[in-house]
């Protein structure tokens, strides 16, 4: 049996930045049914059937205090939007963002997508609260998303290098198939 090597919290969050997320504010409403929202960039896709999401805050946000069986919404926050997630990572800007009414909670307005979610179930996740919800709307915008790597906020760019398959007819930048060399094989009978 190995021992596991401690590690530092340092170690840690320097380790898991080295993965590229997306931003988003979960919103929801405060015991005084004012909207309120928590930057958060633990979110991800659980399932299709039924349409589930999560998203994972630290125990010691107000956030996590108002979430327990309420409706919340998951703004994926657009490349232009990065006043909004320092607004509501605790750093308030001179203009405060916009909000509108969504189906289930308050809204962000501008984002990349707006996922609008009923609660479903929470899990305890050692210093976070793991919230998971049933999609009940979905809206999504031509916007490219704000990103956060390494510590920092970043924006989508090209892929530096040429891809392997660039001289392929099932090139991605080609439409995948888009040539129309291409035909399906006949359906069997």
């Amino acid at each position: 049996m190995s021992s596991l090597k401690t590690l530092d919290q340092r170690e840690i969050r320097t380790g898991f930045g080295r993965f590229a997320t997306g931003v988003t504010v979960v919103t929801c409403r405060n015991e005084a049914g004012e909207p309120h929202g928590a930057t958060v960039n633990a979110f991800t896709a659980v399932s299709l059937e039924p349409a589930l999401c999560q998203v994972t805050l630290t125990r010691r946000s107000k956030a996590c205090r108002y979430l327990g069986d309420a409706p919340f919404a998951v703004n994926v926050l657009a490349a232009g939007q990065l006043g909004t997630a320092l607004h509501f990572a605790g750093r308030p800007q001179d203009t405060p963002p916009e909000w509108a009414e969504g189906p289930t909670a308050p809204v962000l307005a501008g984002n990349a997508a707006t996922i609008s979610c009923l609660p479903w179930r929470t899990y305890d996740g050692g210093d976070h609260l793991i919230v998971i919800g049933e999609v009940a709307h979905l809206e999504t915008s031509g916007a490219d998303p704000l990103l956060f790597y390494a510590g920092a906020f970043r924006e989508l760019g090209p892929i530096q290098a040429d891809p392997p398959w660039a001289a392929s007819l099932d090139c991605p930048d080609s439409g995948w198939f888009g040539s129309e060399l291409f035909s399906p094989l006949p359906a069997r009978s």
